[in-house]
């Protein structure tokens, strides 16, 4: 058997045996892991564990998650005038924060204004969701997910013991999320800091650490100071359709964007600036808009051009308004 062939078999095996395993057997492979990978105790995770419960209501969150809807019916949600008054008024009592965070890692105060409002509408809806909950839920029996999801509770473990958490206390959304910002486990341990200096990277209860924490996930990501975000297209003949991809990824330049019958008008871009085109379903027609680098960076906090859009617009809202 040719080496490349006996690979793909095996590797088709353990799917197929990764696909079988049941929710029982699934955790006794997370616990064996904690166990000899981190260090915990057996007894520990195990009770941990068993003290969670199966949440079919967040089984029924993650099929209908509102980035499925079209634009035309997303954005309405988040672009309001309540959430604008409420940022505004957050920017206005956290403006030296933002400042700081502004200075520091590049990140304007009106995308991180606008993150913690679409988020979290500035801390009043965090989610009630038990975290463990969620994430035993979905990493235990949401098939299409569950390695992830899995991943996400050992770095809640690793989160818990590393920030003297209850495990079993933590709230957040039905996938996990938690804080002001709505970072997951593995975004907590990573890029949450603490901006406030009191020895604590609190993004439960703290503005001032999400902040912080939401600039430096953006800082990380790639964020580059005083560029662009996006610009509205235009777009003639068919050929542009071909650049039309559901991948986030940037694949084409600007000089092939406009080759393909894309035009920006009053904008002058590098023919090699790495771009993306996108498209936008509104009740009549596609809107079109040309992503640049940061709007990819905006998609790492929410792998959705719909809600990068929407933070987007909502930033530029609120700059608007405070200038």
């Amino acid at each position: 058997m040719k080496l490349v062939s006996f690979i793909s078999v095996m590797f088709l095996s353990f799917s197929v045996s990764a696909a079988q395993s049941s929710p029982a057997e699934l955790q006794q492979q997370f616990i064996e892991t904690m166990v000899t990978k981190h260090n915990f105790d057996r007894d520990f995770v195990s009770q941990t564990i068993a003290k969670s419960k199966v949440n079919h209501k967040i089984l029924s969150a993650i099929a209908k998650p509102w980035e499925a809807k079209p634009w035309h019916q997303y954005y309405p949600i988040f672009l309001t005038e309540k959430r604008l008054n409420k940022g505004l008024a957050f920017w206005q009592k956290h403006k030296q924060t933002l400042l700081k965070a502004e200075r520091e890692t590049g990140v304007p105060a009106q995308i991180i204004v606008a993150i913690i409002g679409v988020e979290t509408f500035y801390g009043t809806y965090t989610g009630n969701y038990s975290v463990l909950d969620a994430l035993t839920t979905l990493g235990f029996h949401y098939p299409p997910r569950a390695t992830f999801f899995r991943s996400e509770l050992a770095q809640l473990f690793l989160l818990a013991r590393e920030e003297n958490f209850d495990i079993t206390a933590l709230k957040g959304s039905y996938a996990g999320a938690m804080g002001w910002g709505q970072f997951i486990s593995s975004s907590y341990r990573h890029y949450a800091v603490d901006f406030d200096g009191d020895g604590v990277r609190d993004l439960l209860n703290n503005p001032v650490d999400a902040i912080g924490s939401v600039a430096n996930y953006f800082k990380k990501h790639g964020w580059k100071a005083g560029q662009d975000i996006a610009y509205q297209a235009e777009v003639s003949g068919n050929q542009y359709t071909k650049l039309l991809s559901k991948s986030l990824k940037y694949k084409h330049t600007w000089q092939q964007l406009e080759n393909a019958g894309v035009q920006i008008p009053h904008q002058n871009i590098n023919a090699q600036q790495s771009v993306k085109l996108l498209a936008f379903e509104q009740v009549n027609n596609q809107e079109y808009w040309l992503g640049l680098p940061n709007f990819y960076v905006i998609t790492r906090y929410n792998h959705s051009p719909l809600y990068a859009m929407a933070v987007f617009q909502f930033s530029q809202q609120l700059k608007q308004a405070m200038n």
